[in-house]
């Protein structure tokens, strides 16, 4: 099936190089770009693509804002990639927060930004590996104590759903959360599946962030 993608960014060259790397692929179709974060909400609303690659600092509406207007329109399923410049950019957190699938260096390779494409629409988390263990360290310093009604949404889960959870969080893909669990592969993806629907998140990137705002994952605890 291919995956219809938006590109939104304020820079010409990068929308341009960009659709041409996404649009050589034989499972992926550019079908629009936007200049702005403005821009790229009317669009995603008009055209319902699967995957926005966003670039967080743009003028007017940035990013992050354009993120969270789109994931709270009314029966929207596009995935967000992030794009940034610095691989601890101030406003990444935010941005996975606002609803964002992941994120990805500008810097990266098309080769990359495809892969990256196909992950996040899969619904799986996207966090480049060379900077996921500082980024758990920044949700450490930005996040808050959890809130009664998240610790009571947790308590909603089994036990062993709470497992898949913090291992997710820790970063592990189905396959290792299998070995650690010694269970089977399609048996974490039904939990993973479960604690998606009671704590009525996204995908496995809000399931991360929402397992350290709560504490049900201390930082520095990674498998990473």
């Amino acid at each position: 099936m291919t995956i219809r993608v938006m590109i939104a960014d304020d820079q010409a060259m990068v929308r341009e190089a960009f659709s041409v790397l996404l649009g050589a692929q034989p499972d992926i179709e550019v079908i629009a770009t936007a200049v702005d974060g403005l821009e790229a909400v009317v669009k995603a609303e008009e055209l319902r693509p699967d995957v926005i690659v966003m670039d967080i600092r743009m003028p007017g509406l940035n990013g992050i804002d354009a993120t969270r207007r789109i994931t709270e329109q009314p029966d929207q399923a596009a995935r967000i990639l992030v794009l940034t410049t610095f691989d601890l950019d101030e406003y990444v957190y935010e941005a996975l927060r606002a609803g964002a699938g992941g994120f990805l260096l500008k810097d990266a390779s098309g080769v990359q930004l495809a892969e990256a494409v196909r992950v996040v629409a899969a619904g799986e988390a996207l966090l480049s590996p060379e900077i996921t263990k500082r980024l758990v360290l920044e949700f450490a310093r930005l996040s808050t104590p959890a809130k009664p009604p998240a610790q009571v949404r947790i308590e909603g889960l089994t036990q062993r759903e709470t497992d898949v959870l913090r291992l997710v969080a820790q970063g592990l893909s189905n396959a290792e959360i299998a070995a650690e669990l010694v269970v089977a592969e399609q048996t974490v993806k039904t939990h993973m599946g479960n604690v998606l629907r009671k704590l009525q998140l996204r995908d496995r990137t809000q399931a991360a962030v929402f397992a350290y705002e709560t504490g049900l994952v201390a930082p520095g605890r990674t498998h990473l």
